[in-house]
């Protein structure tokens, strides 16, 4: 049974048309001018409407536009007395699902509401289908990003707007299992820092699907969705409706946040595939195979930017006596604890990387030679005046050569920027050693000859 809206000015046909459509047990609401026809359609729900052109106070075209307009998904039969082809055209133009003119037999109306309606169905589950299939591709993308802050925005963006909410907080566990800010969207800034603090303090035992209440934002509604790895909770998507939520809105949002927490795991996975493919297995710094991506994108940036970059190569003095005099195993120790030294002197966003033996290369982001060596002397010093394995009672004595050399000073290529801080770091091992030295950009001269001493004050 569908519910019909009858609209005509003539009572007679209101009755006749009325019956047509009771016969075949449609609901009927039968009204006279445009006028009701409007409050009827604000005041309940109707599946299809049937109304004549020529009506009082305007015509069957404004309500055809009316329903159009405001009430999408509402099919539209218009009938009228005028044989004449414009009037048809127009209103199929306009939307009309069926176009019928006077004297209409009871079939003919029977079969046009019922094509109509056959229309809307289709035109739903279209609808319907279109919206799985976007959901699909959304939770396919989101699935497949291995690049976190990518991941962030498309989830972000796919919930917001596929779920029908007002703004998108994403929160993560980090490996402290500790919850962290993930992404947002939609929120205001002067908002984000307080209302991600008091999510964080709310959600941080919560494992299912709950309205959360009493939070200080400008939202009516908000529901958290956890995104979950069997019993483990990887993070929260809460959602802000600014009304109840669109009816697709839960079923949406747990389908994009389930792909959400399969890119969590696997972004898990593949820190850990990249953990074993750049990070040294002994001092846990990173590699030479990750040094030389770095270098190669920091030559890039700085080229595009003509920023500036620098390289230390460090050598540690006279090791080979430490590994014949307390073995092996402690001298490894030793190198582990170097790397801690090395990454105690520089910024948290320069990189270190275990060259090879008791070797270590410095990449100084935004640094010049002058600011190279500042940082290379206060290495230097540092080393010099620790006591090595001083818990296990050792208190060993350690000092470095260190070479300097900066992009675009004294090359503009990686090959010849690693060489020049090579040999400058050389220039040391074979003088006083536990020295700094900068590379010159002279590269005609002998190697030797390449470089400015700065010896250790």
């Amino acid at each position: 049974m569908a519910r019909i809206l009858l609209v005509d000015d003539e009572k007679i046909a209101r009755t006749l048309y009325g019956d047509y459509l009771t016969a075949v047990g449609h609901a009927v609401t039968a009204v006279g001018t445009l006028q009701e026809a409007r409050e009827a359609l604000a005041g309940d729900r109707f599946d299809a409407v049937v109304t004549d052109l020529i009506l009082p106070g305007g015509d069957g075209m404004e309500v055809l536009r009316h329903v159009r307009e405001h009430h999408p998904g509402v099919e539209v039969v218009v009938i009228t007395g005028l044989e004449k082809v414009d009037p048809a055209v127009r209103a199929i133009k306009s939307g009309a699902a069926e176009y019928l003119v006077k004297p209409v037999a009871p079939e003919a109306l029977q079969h046009a509401v019922r094509r109509a309606l056959t229309t809307r169905d289709l035109m739903q589950e279209n609808a319907s289908l279109r919206r799985h299939v976007a959901m699909l591709e959304a939770g396919q993308r989101i699935a497949t990003t291995l690049d976190r802050e990518k991941l962030a925005a498309a989830t972000a963006s796919a919930l917001q707007s596929m779920a029908s909410a007002s703004a998108v907080v994403l929160l993560e566990r980090d490996s402290a299992f500790a919850l962290r800010r993930h992404g947002t969207s939609g929120l205001p800034t002067a908002l984000e820092e307080p209302l991600i603090a008091e999510l964080i303090g709310r959600l941080a035992n919560e494992r299912g699907t709950r309205e959360l209440e009493g939070l200080d934002a400008p939202f009516p509604r908000a529901v958290s969705f956890p995104a979950l790895e069997g019993d483990a909770v990887l993070g929260h998507a809460v959602l802000f409706f600014g009304g109840t939520g669109a009816e697709w809105a839960g079923e949406t949002a747990s389908f994009l946040v389930r792909n959400w927490a399969l890119a969590l795991r696997n972004l898990g996975r593949f820190a850990a595939v990249e953990d074993l493919a750049y990070v040294d297995d002994l001092t846990r710094l990173f590699n030479t195979r990750y040094l030389h991506l770095v270098v190669d994108r920091e030559v890039q940036d700085a080229l595009q930017s003509q920023r500036t970059f620098s390289l230390l190569f460090l050598d540690l003095d006279h090791f080979k006596s430490i590994n014949d005099t307390h073995g092996h195993l402690v001298g490894s120790k030793v190198l582990v604890e170097a790397a801690r030294v090395v990454k105690g002197c520089v910024r948290d966003h320069d990189v270190v990387a275990r060259y090879g033996g008791d070797e270590y290369v410095v990449v100084l982001r935004n640094t010049d030679s002058g600011g190279a060596l500042k940082v290379a002397e206060r290495i230097r010093r540092t080393m010099e005046t620790h006591n090595f394995l001083a818990r296990e009672g050792l208190s060993l004595k350690l000092t470095t050569c260190i070479g300097v050399a900066s992009f675009p000073e004294h090359a503009q290529d990686k090959a010849t920027l690693l060489d020049l801080a090579d040999r400058a770091m050389y220039r040391g091992k074979r003088g006083s050693r536990n020295v700094v030295y900068m590379a010159a950009n002279d590269l005609e001269a002998p190697p030797a000859e390449r470089r400015q001493a700065h010896p250790a004050t």
